[in-house]
């Protein structure tokens, strides 16, 4: 049995469901699953779905696993995920091999060449570029960012159940567990940079060059479309595979296909149809992502997240950091000794918005904000230092304005 996943949030199913309904087309026979980097929210029915299975994170058996999603965004998580899914999936009873695609891929012809390098190979991976650019322009665009985000574009990733299939699986889900990172001063970038390393370390890699394969707008440069959706797109006298609309939320796609193919028909056509097909659910864009929140529904920021990565202890201390109560709790830590054990990444009182007169005081419309004064003064009355340079700051605007220049400093910060 050959199964074929991909990887995303509730929120992006209307791209989830487009690639899993092209899968269903051209490869009827394979099983289809969503790993879910998220909660199942009630409304997911499967009987409704194109996927055949969704495995959500719970099921992937990943050690001390709350503090581990905590130390992930939501990017980072749905690519940390990839390879536990990949052995899970290879667990399976009579599993032949397990295909990975992005959720902003879809199918336009069957794979059977691509499913045919299982005969002699355990690995398939798609590089961003297959020839060489012509352009300085393009060289900088594409092979100057491949070398920066990772040779292989791991929107793809083919893998065959065998020992060779497996260590590599085993391997990539033992890096991605410490080093998932969008991180492109430490030399990674999610799980792209770790498989530029794959070839050297594992036997049976194949490198599929052919160009009807992961299409995308690092690549169209060196590719020739034609043809249209009626009568099948080609790319270099081939049927198009897959094509990868990565970029397509931020524009970046657009405008990089633009730039490089504008005039070419077949292809602006296309992205003029997957516009059209990939319609917004209000359902499912309005769904938040349950892991991006504390309890209290305060939004976890890239603070919150790195900070924790970086500090076994409060991993110790905190083994649900999600959880929120009166004493302690990771998120009453952070407010409290976060900026003070940490100011070189949420800054110090004075640069990061937590101002002197922040602390002392929040008017909303002219009236005093009683909860927030009530956080501030605990957080100084356990926080000695804390409360010091609160007491300092206030006696230092008092001596040098007077009450109405305190007050009048606090209204018109809060304005």
């Amino acid at each position: 049995m050959i199964h074929f996943f991909t990887s995303a949030a509730s929120n992006y199913l209307p791209k989830v469901r487009l690639l899993c309904n092209s899968i269903k087309k051209y490869h009827p026979e394979v099983t289809v699953h969503l790993a879910l980097p998220d909660r199942k929210p009630n409304w997911l029915d499967l009987n409704n779905e194109p996927f055949d299975n969704i495995i959500t994170v719970e099921e992937l058996d990943i050690p001390n696993l709350k503090p581990w999603m905590f130390g992930h965004t939501l990017v980072e998580l749905s690519t940390a995920i990839k390879p536990f899914v990949v052995r899970k999936l290879l667990s399976f009873e009579n599993s032949e091999a397990v295909l990975y695609f992005d959720p902003d891929m879809v199918l336009f012809s069957r794979l059977d060449d691509l499913l045919d390098i299982f005969k002699t190979h355990s690995i398939g991976l798609t590089p961003h570029q297959t020839k060489p650019e012509k352009s300085i322009e393009a060289i900088m665009d594409n092979e100057i960012s491949s070398l920066r985000y990772g040779v292989y574009n791991l929107g793809f990733v083919a893998v065959k159940n065998d020992l060779n299939g497996n260590a590599f699986a085993k391997w990539w889900s033992e890096r991605l567990y410490e080093f998932c990172r969008e991180g492109l001063n430490q030399g990674l970038w999610t799980d792209q940079k770790w498989i530029d390393l794959a070839p050297a370390f594992f036997e049976g890699v194949k490198v599929l060059k052919s160009s009807r394969f992961n299409v995308a707008a690092w690549n169209i440069t060196t590719r020739k479309m034609e043809g249209s959706l009626e009568n099948g797109l080609i790319i270099d006298g081939e049927p198009l595979g897959f094509y990868h609309f990565s970029g397509w939320d931020s524009g970046a796609h657009k405008v990089m296909a633009s730039k490089y193919q504008g005039t070419n028909r077949a292809l602006m056509s296309l992205l003029e149809w997957y516009e059209k097909a990939e319609t917004q659910d209000p359902i499912t864009s309005s769904t938040p992502w349950a892991f991006g929140f504390f309890d209290n529904n305060e939004k976890i920021t890239k603070q919150h997240r790195l900070i924790y990565r970086l500090r076994p202890d409060l991993q110790k201390a905190y083994q649900n950091p999600y959880q929120v109560s009166e004493g302690q709790c990771y998120f009453n830590w952070f407010n409290w000794q976060a900026h003070l054990e940490h100011p070189e990444l949420v800054g110090n009182i004075e640069n990061q918005g937590i101002s002197t007169e922040n602390l002392i005081s929040s008017y909303r419309q002219g009236a005093i904000d009683w909860n927030l004064i009530k956080r501030y003064l605990k957080r100084a009355i356990f926080d000695y230092k804390y409360g010091y340079k609160l007491s300092i700051k206030t006696i230092d605007i008092i001596k040098k304005s007077g009450i109405k220049g305190l007050s009048g400093k606090v209204r018109k910060m809060s304005k």
